[in-house]
């Protein structure tokens, strides 16, 4: 006798909160959580898609991002992560997100300070606390979290707690969102789902 096989669905084991990095709308009734890697080229091509998500289901989805830098393959992805941190102390976190991804291709040592240059903030701090890893400590509970909800690779999605284990285009993400603000329109999943 055989038995069906049957898939469990992870969940995102720490939930959003103030300490996240999170565009959108507070109220949104879907929450998409990004677990990501700046030099993934396949989070580098998730990245136009989420952006365009959140462009056209902007009351209805917000965006959290949280590090996964896989470092055993990127090299810089863990700089470069530290480096958006030290951005994020100084409430520019989102604009070196955004530079990161549609600089990818640049991303080394050099060129991550320059990115702080090109957005007017102080790169002589910005190494030493890269230098100091200062935000170090961020990054790994940002990892050990991902990894303790299932994350096994980048980019990692969430939709509302629940691993969105479909593709990353933007019609997939869009059709997934919107299933997601469907079924549950206060935005949390369901008590009884699986």
């Amino acid at each position: 006798m055989t038995t069906p096989l049957s898939y469990a669905t992870s969940r995102l084991v720490t939930p959003v909160d103030n300490n996240d990095h999170i565009r959108g709308k507070a109220e949104a009734s879907v929450t998409l959580v990004e677990y990501g890697d700046y030099q993934c080229p396949y989070c580098g091509m998730a990245y136009p898609a989420v952006e365009e998500v959140l462009r056209q289901r902007a009351g209805t989805v917000r965006l959290a991002y949280r590090h996964f830098p896989l470092t055993n393959v990127h090299p810089y992805a863990e700089m470069a992560a530290e480096v958006a941190e030290a951005a994020g102390t100084r409430s520019r976190f989102w604009e070196m997100h955004d530079w990161l991804f549609t600089n990818q291709q640049l991303i080394e040592p050099g060129s991550l300070l320059r990115a702080g240059a090109d957005l007017g903030l102080d790169v002589e701090a910005i190494r030493r606390e890269v230098v100091e890893h200062r935000y170090a400590d961020r990054i790994r509970r940002d990892f050990v979290g991902g990894v303790r909800s299932g994350v096994n690779g980048t980019p990692g999605f969430f939709i509302n707690d629940l691993r969105h284990d479909g593709g990353y285009s933007t019609g997939e993400l869009l059709a997934a969102v919107d299933e997601a603000a469907a079924a549950w329109p206060t935005g949390r999943p369901h008590p009884e789902q699986p």
